[in-house]
């Protein structure tokens, strides 16, 4: 049997891709998932290791698609050799259990691992950078709602509209409200304690 396996790290990442790519090759079945690249779980992974047989074979797109790091690539592969299966890597080839395979697959997972911590690592740097020279700049994804919407929503909350209604009201799903509204909530009380500890309340 010839088992596709595919991932991507983000959940606005397509697959799609790589399902392509490994079609063209003529896999029996694909398993695939969308996991970051840091977390330890990979269930569909997992699956595919379970039910894998002497002279089967995994192919995958590229390196770092079937492994996170170099250590988990080498426990890995060295399971699949035990059980006589062999990793097709499309742009690398067929790895098996020789001393040239095990030589090759060593030498391109550390340099899969040194491209994700050098892609971290130009990440951090360019944060840091826009930090120190953008005052605008702030973490995490951009706000969908202004301030001044959810200011005026807040109101609305406190003349006595319930989140249900202010949803319905203003477009605002409630899982946002309530978030937004924490924010606020915590805003007002630190304020309160400022003007506690001035002496004007």
């Amino acid at each position: 049997m010839k088992y596709g396996y595919a991932r991507v790290s983000t959940e606005s990442q397509s697959l799609s891709t790589q399902l392509q790519l490994l079609k063209q090759v003529g896999v029996d079945e694909i398993f695939q998932e969308k996991y970051t690249g840091t977390t330890t779980k990979r269930p569909e992974f997992a699956r595919l290791l379970a039910i894998v047989q002497p002279n089967d074979v995994i192919i995958v797109t590229k390196l770092d698609r079937f492994a996170r790091n170099t250590g988990e690539a080498l426990q890995v592969i060295q399971q699949l050799f035990e059980n006589q299966v062999k990793i097709n890597i499309l742009n690398m080839g067929t790895i098996d259990d020789t001393p040239v395979g095990r030589l090759i697959f060593t030498v391109f997972s550390a340099f899969a691992q040194f491209e994700r911590d050098m892609i971290v690592i130009r990440t951090q740097e360019g944060k840091s950078y826009a930090r120190r020279h953008n005052p605008k700049y702030r973490e995490g994804r951009p706000k969908v709602y202004s301030d001044e919407k959810i200011q005026q929503a807040y109101q609305l909350y406190h003349k006595g509209l319930t989140y249900r209604e202010l949803s319905m009201r203003t477009g605002i799903s409630i899982s946002t409200l309530r978030r937004r509204f924490a924010l606020l909530k915590s805003a007002e009380a630190m304020d309160h304690e400022k003007l506690k500890e001035n002496g004007r309340l």
